[in-house]
């Protein structure tokens, strides 16, 4: 076990989602949903974060895995939801406050935005994928959603 590892004040304890984004929902939907057979569950639309999003789940109780299906509601604006497809992938986290200051003293970079109400109702907060001279540490290009895990689901899986 390794210094950091043993002084961790969070744990992972599982992936909460996985994001995928295209240029036509209805397509995604097609595949997901039609094909797949997963559950929509809700819908997100956000100006700010440039998003269409339908929240569709697979499994069930603590298991649950969201799979949201994402397109841009503007297609020349940013965030870019589309691209690349595999948007972000989310992790429950048992105390989401706690990760983020003891990641940020790690020298983990961090998303603008800060902890904040996600789609779903739940806290989150990104990783940003691109590392930094003053934080070396980052996704390797991978956007990392940070999700705090509710009362169920740390019992469930903690």
């Amino acid at each position: 076990m390794t210094d950091a590892a043993s002084v961790r004040p969070f744990r992972v304890l599982g992936i909460q989602q996985v994001a995928i984004g295209g240029t036509d929902k209805g397509a995604l939907r097609r595949l997901w949903v039609d094909m797949l057979g997963l559950t929509h569950t809700g819908t997100f639309v956000s100006e700010r974060e440039n998003v269409d999003e339908d929240i569709l789940a697979v499994g069930r109780g603590a298991h649950t895995v969201e799979v949201d299906i994402m397109q841009p509601l503007d297609i020349e604006k940013k965030p870019a939801v589309h691209a690349t497809p595999l948007n972000h992938i989310g992790l429950w986290i048992d105390d989401l406050p706690r990760a983020v200051e003891w990641l940020t003293s790690q020298g983990v970079r961090f998303a603008p935005g800060g902890i904040r109400r996600g789609a779903a109702g739940h806290d989150i907060t990104f990783l940003h994928p691109k590392a930094s001279e003053e934080f070396p540490i980052a996704g390797e290009g991978v956007l990392v959603e940070l999700v705090q895990a509710p009362p169920e689901v740390i019992a469930a899986l903690g």
